[in-house]
C-alpha cells in the first residue's frame, strides 16, 4: 500500500471540507424550503439579525459581500428578491450615494426567528456527525 504524501492528505482534507459544506447547505435548503428560504437567504437574514440586532438597524451591503459566499451581483439579486418578499428594506446611503444600506423588516425578523432553530438543528446534526 502506498504511503500518502503530505500533499495528498492536504487535498483529501480539502475535499472533506467541501463535502461537509455541500451536504450541510443541501440539508439547510431542505429544512428551510417550506418557509420559502434557502441556505443563502438564511445567511443574509442571519448576518443582518446579528450585525443589526435592533429593529431599524441597518447594515451596508458592502459589509455582507465578504461574509456571504456569493458574487456581489448574485448577492444583489438575492437581496432584491428578499426585498420583494418584504423581508428586507434597502436604502441609499446619504453620505455616499454609491453605498446601499439593508435592514430586516418586521416580517424578516419574524421569519428569521421562526427558522433559526431549524438551521441551527441542521448545523448541530451535520457538524456533530463529522466530529464523531
Amino acid at each position: 500500500m502506498a504511503v500518502k504524501t503530505a500533499e495528498a492528505r492536504l487535498e483529501e482534507r480539502w475535499r472533506d471540507i467541501l463535502t461537509v459544506h455541500a451536504h450541510t447547505m443541501c440539508e439547510i435548503d431542505r429544512a428551510l424550503h417550506p418557509h420559502g428560504l434557502g441556505a443563502s437567504d438564511f445567511e443574509v437574514l442571519d448576518i443582518l439579525a446579528t450585525a443589526a440586532p435592533e429593529a431599524g438597524d441597518q447594515c451596508r451591503v458592502q459589509n455582507l459581500v465578504g461574509r456571504i459566499h456569493l458574487s456581489q451581483s448574485a448577492l444583489s439579486r438575492l437581496i432584491g428578491r428578499l426585498e420583494k418578499e418584504g423581508l428586507v428594506e434597502r436604502s441609499v446611503c446619504a453620505e455616499d450615494r454609491r453605498g446601499v444600506w439593508v435592514a430586516l423588516t418586521d416580517k424578516g425578523r419574524a421569519l428569521y426567528a421562526e427558522v433559526l432553530p431549524l438551521q441551527r438543528a441542521v448545523l448541530e446534526r451535520m457538524l456533530s456527525e463529522r466530529a464523531g
